[in-house]
Formats: C-alpha cells, sequence, structure tokens
C-alpha cells in the first residue's frame, strides 16, 4: 500500500465543515467523487469527536476487497497494524480487537449486529459509504438503521457517502443537510476504438490495450464483468507480456489476500501492469499509476433466477454514472484516456437499478419478519408481489408459521447469515450430514465445477464426486471427470469455511450413497419435488403443477423421484439441467404438512360434465386419484350452472322458439318500456342463472342433458299471463294479411321486424302493418310467385302508386298465371295462382 499524506486529499478541506454539521444534525449526505478521500478520512476525522464519547464508528464498504483495502490504509495512516484501532469485518473473516474503534463491514455484517442487538451498545455513528450501489442488504441496513435512531438511538449518526448519488433525493429521505467536496481529477478523453467485422470482443481487447499502452504512460486498466472474462483476457493479452516490462494482474472478490494486495500496489522496477478487474474498481479502491482505462461496458449484477430459485449474477450493460466512474480512473494522477468498447451511439440507463427492485426476497422477508416491523422508511419500497413469493418460500422451508411469524428455525437460518434455501439444508441436515452439507452450500452458491461435455450432465451428484475425487486423489483425478481443478479448490475453500460457521472441526466421511445428495437438497428446494409420469418415463410433474421434463443424454433416465436445482423455463415442460433422485418417504416425514387428501368436484369444460374424484397431493402434485366418486343434486346444479357461466349462454341448447322468444321480448322493451317487459339478455340472464334455470338442472350431471323444450319452458316460466298477453299483442309472431292467411314476423335487434308476403296476398291495403301499439311500422319484403323479393318497404301506398304499375309491367308476362290487375286497390287478395270465381 502507498502512503498517502492526508493533506493531499480534497476532503480534508470539508472535514472541519461536515464535523460542525455532524455535531449540530444526526444524518448527513455526502456527496465526493472519486479520489476525494471520503472512504478513509472522514472515519479518521470523526474519532475524537465530542458527540462519539469514545463509541466505535461502523464504516460499511458494498464489497469484502474495500473493505480490506480500507481498512489497511487507515491503520497505515496511524501507524498501527490492522485490527488495533482499525479493524474489519467480513464473511468467514474479522480482524478486530477490543481496542478497535473504526470497523470496516460488508454489508450482511451490518444486518446481523442491528438484528442481533438493536440498540447498537458502543457504536456512535454509521457511515454508509458507496451507497449509489444501492446493494440489498445496503438498502436494508439503511432503513433499519433509521428505524433504531427513530426509536431507540436519538443520538446514533447516520452518514451517507456516495460518488455519484442522487444527492438531493437521498437528503429528502433521510431530511439531512447535504455536503459535496471536490475531487482529485484530471481531464480524461474518451474515445470508441470500433470493433472489426465478426471480431470477437478479446481480440478487440487486445487491439486496443497495444494501442493504449503505446498512446499512454504508466497502466492501463481494464474493466470486465467477471472472473471467467477475466481468466480469458488474460489469455489472449499474455502474447503483449513477453519480458519483465508488463505484467498482467487480476483484481477480483475470489483472488486471496495476497493476491489482492498484488494489484493496490504500484508496479515495481518501473514496468508496467495491465489491471483485468471487476466493477470492484470502479470505487473504493485506489489503484495506483492508471493513466488509462479499456471498459468492455459490462456488469455483473445481481438477477432473480427463475429457473434456479435464487438470485444469480448476470452480465448487464453498465449504467452512464458508472461508466463516468470508470473513465475517472484513468484521471487520478495525471491526463489520461478511457477507451470504450462499445458503440458511441448506444445509450445507457442513468444510473444502477436498486438491487430491491430486481432481486429475489425471500432473504428480505425473514429479515424483516425477525425485525417486527413493517412501517420501515424505505428509500424504494421492496416492490409488494416479490416480498409475498418470499414469504411464500420461507413458509415452505419452515421459517415462518401461518400467521407469517418467525419460527425457531427461522431464527437460526437468519443467523446463519445466508440464503434461506441454503440455510435450511445445512439445519435440517443431521449431525453426521452437516459437513456434507457445507459441501452442497458451496456447489450450489457457485457455476459447476465441470467443463466440456461433463458439464452438460444434468445429475448434480456429479459435481460433488468431483470434489471428492479432486480432495482424494488430486487435479488428475478430477480432471479425468471433467472438472476444473481450480473452481474445485475454491468450492473446498467455501466448504470450509461453511464447516468452521457450523462449528465442524473436520471434514466428516464422504461415503455417501446414491440418495444422501438429493435428501440434503430436497430441504433446499421442497418447492422442486418432480415425480415421473407413470406414461412417459422422460417427462416429470413438479410440486407447483407445472411439467418439466429431462434432456435426450440425461443421466438420470429412470429415477422415479427428483429434487431439481436448475432448471429452463418453457411454456408448457421445462428442461431439467440439474437435479438428483432423493428418498421420497422424507416427505412425509418433513413435509407432512403439505400433504392433503381432498374429494374434488369440478366443471370439466371439455365434456361439460361433472368430474367427481378424491384425490391425494403434495403441494400441487398428484400422487393418487379415485374417481367414480357421487355429487348430490344441489352440488350439481351449482357446478353445472357455474360451467354456463364460465362458457356462456351459447353452450345451452337453444330452439328456434326460445331464441325468437327472447328476441320479441328484447324489442318490445326497447319500443315500451311502459310495459316493464323482464330482461332476458345475456348479462341478465347469467345474473339470474340460478332462479330461472337452476330448477331445469337439478338432478343433471352433464349440460347435454338438458334438453331445448327443458329450455325454451325455463325461459317461458318467467313470464307471467299478463306479459305473454302483452307480448303476443305487442309483438306478435305472426300477422294476418289481407289474403286471410298468417305470415311469420321475423325479428332483429333494434331493427323493425320483417313480414315476408307475395305482393298478390296484399291486394286492396293501403297502409303498412304496425306493431308495438302502433309504433313501429313492419318492414315488407313483397315477394314474387317464385318468392323472391320484388320489394322492401315500409310505404306500401306509395308502392302501389308509383312502383307497382312498373313491377306490374315486368312480372305480368312471366307469371301470367297470377293475378297482376291495373287497379290493386280493388282487386281481391289471395294467396292461389287464381283468384276463385
Amino acid at each position: 500500500m502507498v502512503a498517502v499524506s492526508a493533506a493531499e486529499f480534497p476532503i480534508q478541506t470539508l472535514l472541519p465543515e461536515l464535523r460542525s454539521t455532524l455535531a449540530a444534525h444526526t444524518r448527513l449526505v455526502l456527496e465526493a467523487p472519486p479520489g476525494a478521500g471520503k472512504t478513509t478520512q472522514v472515519p479518521l476525522a470523526l474519532l475524537d469527536q465530542p458527540w462519539l464519547a469514545g463509541g466505535k464508528i461502523l464504516l460499511l464498504e458494498p464489497r469484502r476487497i474495500a473493505a480490506r483495502a480500507a481498512a489497511e490504509f487507515m491503520a497505515a495512516q496511524l501507524g498501527e497494524a490492522v485490527g488495533e484501532t482499525v479493524g474489519y469485518r467480513i464473511r468467514f473473516e474479522a480482524k478486530i480487537s477490543s481496542r478497535t474503534r473504526i470497523e470496516v463491514v460488508t454489508e450482511g455484517i451490518l444486518t446481523r449486529l442491528l438484528q442481533s442487538d438493536p440498540e447498537l451498545p458502543g457504536i456512535g455513528a454509521i457511515l454508509f459509504d458507496e451507497f449509489h450501489e444501492r446493494h440489498l442488504h445496503g438498502d436494508l441496513g439503511a432503513a433499519l438503521a433509521l428505524d433504531v435512531q427513530a426509536s431507540l438511538r436519538p443520538e446514533l449518526r447516520l452518514l451517507v457517502m456516495s460518488a455519484t448519488l442522487d444527492g438531493e433525493r437521498i437528503a429528502r429521505w433521510l431530511d439531512a443537510p447535504r455536503l459535496s467536496s471536490a475531487g482529485r481529477s484530471y481531464p480524461v478523453r474518451i474515445e470508441y476504438p470500433s470493433a472489426k467485422a465478426q471480431e470477437d470482443w478479446p481480440f478487440h481487447l487486445k487491439r486496443v490495450a497495444q494501442q493504449a499502452l503505446t498512446e499512454s504512460e504508466g497502466d492501463v486498466l481494464v474493466f470486465l464483468p467477471g472472473k471467467r472474462e477475466i481468466d480469458r483476457a488474460r489469455d489472449v493479452l499474455s502474447a503483449l507480456a513477453v519480458d519483465n516490462t508488463l505484467t498482467l494482474v487480476p483484481l477480483h472478490g475470489e483472488l486471496s489476500l495476497s493476491e489482492q494486495h498484488l494489484a493496490l500496489r504500484p508496479a515495481e522496477n518501473h514496468s508496467r501492469r495491465i489491471v483485468l478487474a471487476t466493477n470492484v474498481a470502479e470505487s473504493s479502491v485506489t489503484l495506483p499509476g492508471i493513466r488509462a482505462v479499456i471498459d468492455l461496458g459490462q456488469a455483473r449484477e445481481p438477477r432473480f433466477d427463475a429457473q434456479s430459485g435464487f438470485t444469480r449474477l448476470e452480465s448487464v450493460a453498465i449504467s452512464q454514472a458508472s461508466a463516468d466512474q470508470r473513465a475517472g480512473r484513468a484521471g487520478r494522477v495525471a491526463a489520461g484516456v478511457c477507451y470504450r468498447l462499445w458503440p458511441q451511439s448506444r445509450r445507457l440507463d442513468p444510473a444502477r437499478t436498486p438491487e430491491i427492485a430486481q432481486v429475489e426476497l425471500s432473504t428480505l422477508s425473514l429479515e424483516l419478519a425477525a425485525w417486527g416491523s413493517g412501517t420501515l422508511q424505505w428509500l424504494d419500497a421492496p416492490p409488494s408481489g416479490a416480498l409475498a413469493q418470499g414469504r411464500e418460500l420461507l413458509g415452505l422451508l419452515g421459517a415462518l408459521d401461518d400467521a407469517a411469524r418467525l419460527t425457531p428455525l427461522g431464527r437460526d437460518m437468519l443467523a446463519l447469515g445466508t440464503h434461506p434455501r441454503l440455510a435450511a439444508a445445512a439445519l435440517r441436515a443431521s449431525t453426521q450430514q452437516r459437513s456434507l452439507a457445507c459441501d452442497l452450500l458451496a456447489l450450489i452458491e457457485a457455476r459447476s465445477p465441470l467443463r466440456g461435455e461433463s458439464g452438460r450432465s444434468d445429475d448434480f451428484r456429479n459435481r460433488w464426486q468431483a470434489l471428492d475425487a479432486w480432495r482424494r486423489e488430486g487435479a488428475r483425478a478430477a480432471r479425468n471427470l471433467g472438472a476444473d481443478s481450480g473452481a474445485l479448490a475454491a468450492l473446498d475453500q467455501a466448504a470450509s469455511s461453511w464447516r468452521r460457521r457450523l462449528g465442524l472441526r473436520e471434514r466428516g466421511d464422504s461415503r455417501t450413497d446414491l440418495l444422501t445428495l438429493g435428501n440434503l437438497l430436497l430441504h433446499a428446494f421442497p418447492d422442486r419435488v418432480a415425480r415421473q409420469d407413470p406414461d412417459n418415463p422422460r417427462r416429470y410433474t413438479l410440486s407447483n403443477g407445472r411439467g418439466a421434463r429431462l434432456h435426450e443424454n440425461t443421466a438420470l433416465y429412470g429415477e422415479p423421484w427428483l429434487v431439481v436445482v436448475d432448471l429452463r423455463f418453457d411454456e408448457r415442460d421445462s428442461l431439467i439441467l440439474a437435479a438428483a433422485p432423493f428418498d421420497p418417504a422424507l416427505l412425509e416425514r418433513d413435509f407432512a404438512h403439505r400433504f392433503v387428501r381432498e374429494r374434488i368436484a369440478h366443471f370439466n369444460r371439455d365434456t361439460r360434465a361433472i368430474d367427481v374424484y378424491e384425490e391425494q397431493r403434495f403441494a400441487a402434485l398428484v400422487l393418487e386419484r379415485k374417481t367414480g366418486m357421487r355429487v348430490d343434486a344441489a352440488e350439481s346444479t351449482r357446478l353445472l350452472l357455474a360451467g354456463v357461466r364460465e362458457l356462456g349462454l351459447e353452450v345451452l341448447p337453444w330452439s328456434d322458439h326460445a331464441i325468437e322468444l327472447r328476441l320479441r321480448i328484447g324489442c318490445l322493451r326497447g319500443w315500451c318500456p311502459e310495459l316493464n317487459l323482464p330482461d332476458i339478455g345475456d348479462v341478465a340472464l347469467l345474473a339470474t342463472l340460478d332462479e330461472w334455470l337452476g330448477p331445469f338442472l337439478n338432478g343433471k350431471t352433464r349440460l347435454s342433458s338438458l334438453r331445448a323444450e327443458e329450455l325454451g319452458e325455463a325461459l317461458s316460466a318467467m313470464l307471467d299471463f299478463n306479459t305473454r298477453r302483452q307480448l303476443d299483442e305487442h309483438a306478435p309472431t305472426a300477422l294476418r294479411v289481407p289474403s286471410g292467411m298468417e305470415r311469420k314476423l321475423s325479428y332483429t335487434p333494434d331493427q323493425p321486424p320483417v313480414l315476408a308476403v307475395k305482393l298478390q296476398e296484399l291486394f286492396g291495403l293501403a297502409d303498412t302493418p304496425r306493431i308495438a301499439k302502433g309504433r313501429i311500422a313492419v318492414v315488407l319484403h313483397l315477394l314474387s310467385p317464385a318468392q323472391r323479393p320484388i320489394q322492401v318497404t315500409q310505404d306500401l301506398k306509395s308502392f302501389w302508386e308509383r312502383t307497382y304499375p312498373e313491377v306490374r309491367k315486368e312480372l305480368k308476362g312471366r307469371y301470367p298465371k297470377h293475378p297482376w290487375p291495373e287497379d290493386p286497390w280493388s282487386a281481391t287478395p289471395t294467396a292461389r295462382a287464381k283468384p276463385r270465381e
């Protein structure tokens, strides 16, 4: 670590005002760009403040590398070792003592401290560094700290610091003053060197790295999404490091402490470095000697992965705020240059989306259940739907009871400080299996160590078998199984950390039977139980009711029960990517509350009949079904009526007579509203199904048993004698015409009725017939002797006077056996070919 004088940091000029502001206010927002020195100088400047009264300062850092680096830098400034005045506490590692007054912690550690003792005895201030990164635990820690300050510790100081936050919005949220510090930066030239056609990104990077080494002095910092990309870039760029004048240095969270220190130290012997870093180098840590930045424009950010049930890190485009911060790294010591490996036309989101808005929230739900307050003061409140899903999962895992209260198991899971799925698997394992459970936790959290063809295996047990072989027989045995030794070493280290966390002194017996691993995984994934389809051995039904399938080259063929760790969702059947067989007897032993035996009666929309059966289920997974059950008349009627509501009235056997009756009533209701005829439109009939149709479905179990005559009778029963009389009088089914015959009226909604009649039957009739108290003239379809329309009219008198002579002239020769008198007014009406003598 390079020794830097405190006077060299721009934040120094602001520290007097910062101290006086915190003396007068318990909350403060500090905006300071990278290089200002806020992370290391502010905590030291507050140590002697009267309001701290010898208490401790907690400095919250989002990343472990930054937490260690900040603690080491401050300790060096005091001329002490880490663990004296300044210490740190991160996951699986701590360097603190009774003398420690500045404790640098990662976000999950703060949450544990708050949950274990909300009064935070001995702590006088909490500093939230790099708050703009908006990690879930950072947001939660801030909300819990505000709650503590409001209810238990009004004197507790809260300071939110960041390089690129929306200070005004944060200040409104905290009801706090704002301070802004100048940074230490030089001009940075931005360039967008384009890739060649079909050029893969590592080779694009290599060309730009050569350009950066030629055009600039000092070291080059390359931003890459993660370790996988760093390893690939290292392979490609190794051709540039042909002698001792250039060194390739990785920087990411999986490195050992000594490897991380290598990246944080300046180059030696006048050599140059290319530092290959994740977004850990965006802020918090200081990398000396950087004069050029190459930015791939991507980062690993957490996203909820529905395939695995976990929040996974995905490669996503960075925000504009991150791009600006990355570029600024080139201007810390002198003017620099930033090469962006994406098109200049690409538009980036202004700021990073808060994790709370895009990750799975079972961990947050567990924390809130333990805290016991549902009225926290959030900067961005967690989505209610995601919280509900989180609580549902916690219920399945046994962490919450039916009233959403924390169970004893839930409290133990909270104390373990990991994802609830992993905590449940670890804590429900037997004493003999705890060590093996630690291996599984490491395997679930990490990418599969299997590579190539072995990496496509869907048997999760193969991953553990590779780890076991590496431990017993070394790297060659691991390679024979298609595994990556480096990945296995990292897994072994993670498993060892879990064993220490669970108080296990040594690794247990590695001997397992074929079902042991699946039995342990069951407690992490009780919602991913899968049972083989008896008719299709590659198909499974999941306990959520959805389907799943094995791929063609599966290693799990023939297994009757699986617990699925990873799958790719599909509309029909999801593809199982990783699973393990287990003993189904464990379901009744450990998840008896999820078994249901139920008699089910429902309307089958396909057969339009009532299905009745008794079913035993595990969650939504049907284990047994007995058919042929009896159903009583009332239940059957209720279900058939529900089926009609679901499918609509058109499913009923309407006769022509019933359809006509509904049309007549509907038309007359519109023409003569004063008659108060009943409403038998679709909406009204569906709303009153029980009253008018229910009695006629009594004793039936399928809609096809309802006859058209019964449906007509049900409809007619809605009309009393007076209503029927009014309907027949004012909306008759037929009219008697001058020929003495009755001719049918045809009704259409919102239209006058149609009377189709031969022209000769209307001789002598001057006026168009009318109905509905004379308000509606019927539409006459005047037919030829061949029953073809001659004229459509509602003005018969005008037809006789103006149109009939032309019609007579045209049709008399065509139909000579029919009367075509010159005077239709005095002619005898007839329905026959010739009038009777």
